[in-house]
């Protein structure tokens, strides 16, 4: 997906990518990588299989649950950025999380913590997401022991 996908082309890659993995085709590496998250949420598959379903959820009509693309998109979002290291520092930060937690997913979801509080504040304050806080409160977390 190159440029800025619509919410329907990223429902749809997502549910396009579980569809492969279930029926065993071959997958791209985002594909790969989607159908990794979704694998370790069965409580979203069921929503996932459905495209209908995929294209028509509407957060605010499920005031009691979380919305699944949103927690998928940050598990996303932190393994990008685990690969890649960036911001400097988080790839070595999850390393050290993931050892406290005992498992990936657990490591990652702290960062997720710490990356949707960051990302709240910048966009409350109409600015940049500020890198330098995201890394701070992810390490608050791993000073305080957080960890599912």
């Amino acid at each position: 997906m190159i440029g800025s996908p619509t919410r329907d082309e990223l429902r749809r890659a997502y549910s396009d990518a579980w569809r492969k993995h279930v029926a065993g085709s071959p997958l791209t590496p985002l594909e790969g990588m989607l159908t990794e998250v979704i694998g370790l949420h069965p409580e979203y598959q069921a929503l996932i299989q459905n495209g209908d379903a995929v294209l028509a959820f509407e957060p605010a009509a499920h005031p009691a649950a979380e919305n699944p693309f949103l927690h998928m998109g940050l598990h996303v979002a932190v393994r990008e950025q685990v690969a890649v290291d960036r911001p400097p520092g988080i790839r070595d930060l999850h390393r050290h999380l993931e050892a406290r937690c005992g498992d990936v997913h657990d490591a990652e979801h702290v960062l997720m913590e710490a990356l949707a509080e960051t990302l709240w504040e910048a966009q409350a304050a109409g600015r940049p997401a500020d890198e330098s806080r995201y890394l701070s409160l992810a390490r608050e977390r791993l000073a305080a022991g957080r960890g599912r």
